[in-house]
């Protein structure tokens, strides 16, 4: 495997940063996870876009413009000869001192890995996730405004260290005053009726690209797509549930806190969505 890392590709093994770097001292930088299929980088537009965005957001001056991060995306995969695979790009601080003050990073740090992932089993996408609620809230959007993808995802880790401890995949959490937010690392629909249902972006949710893409699907459905606050009680009485992201792509969810969800097997709107999903990642995107 080959890495690009500020400029050049280097072996694995050669793929280090510093131990001075703010974005391993503080988690002070910004990510994008990106899919490509069928030698297609999907959504890379809206990608890159958001990590300018991020970067924008918490002054990050990234050392490229759109254009030049993205030919980094599609020469990671070139390089690698992947046609189906997932790419981190990442954009850190960079090399500083033991401080916080970030004008004592000279430049950024910047680096892509292109590799294979699965994030679940593929037996979860057939019969379905079980789900847990824990303890651990999200972050209120006041103290980390949640569209910024930073390298700082502590918050996500305890949830899922307290799903793992409680023999669970995943983990929902739920907002301070209780409404439900997203998973560890997905976003959350309910289907009722013609309707599908998300949690706002206001009380703490990234507004996923896989979770719009998904809400534009669904428009060409017919469904009634919302953002709108969600209880644990609506989950319960769904008629479907899944997650959605970059990684885990449309996964349903067939139990949550013991409560079987509809029937108990992946809904019929659930798998027209992710047969649509799966149709756009192979007719759509940017080829390399």
């Amino acid at each position: 495997m080959k890495v690009y890392l500020n400029g050049k590709f280097v072996e694995k093994r050669q793929a280090v940063v510093s131990v001075f770097d703010h974005g391993l001292l503080y988690g002070d930088g910004v990510f994008e996870g990106i899919r490509s299929y069928g030698g297609r980088v999907f959504k890379l537009r809206e990608h890159i876009d958001r990590l300018f965005e991020s970067a924008h957001t918490i002054m990050l001056r990234i050392p490229l413009d759109k254009r030049g991060m993205a030919q980094v995306v599609k020469q990671s995969l070139r390089v690698n000869r992947l046609r189906d695979a997932y790419i981190r790009l990442v954009v850190t601080r960079g090399e500083g001192d033991l401080g916080l003050d970030p004008r004592k990073c000279a430049e950024a740090t910047v680096f892509a890995i292109a590799d294979k992932i699965r994030l679940y089993p593929q037996q979860l996408y057939e019969r379905g996730l079980d789900l847990i609620t824990v303890a651990t809230q999200r972050n209120v959007p006041e103290a980390l405004n949640p569209q910024i993808k930073s390298l700082n995802y502590l918050n996500n880790i305890l949830a899922k260290i307290e799903a793992i401890n409680a023999g669970y995949e995943e983990a929902i959490m739920l907002s301070p005053s209780g409404y439900v937010t997203e998973a560890t690392g997905e976003n959350i629909f309910i289907v009722k009726g013609r309707a599908l249902l998300t949690p706002p972006p206001y009380i703490g949710v990234l507004r996923g690209i896989t979770r719009q893409t998904v809400m534009g699907l669904a428009g060409r459905q017919r469904l009634a797509v919302q953002e709108e606050l969600l209880t644990r009680h609506d989950l319960f009485n769904a008629n479907e549930v899944f997650l959605t992201g970059t990684a885990a792509e449309i996964v349903p969810v067939v139990k949550i806190d013991g409560r079987v969800i509809g029937s108990g097997k992946p809904g019929p709107v659930t798998r027209r969505l992710l047969a649509a999903f799966r149709q756009a990642t192979r007719t759509s995107g940017e080829r390399y």
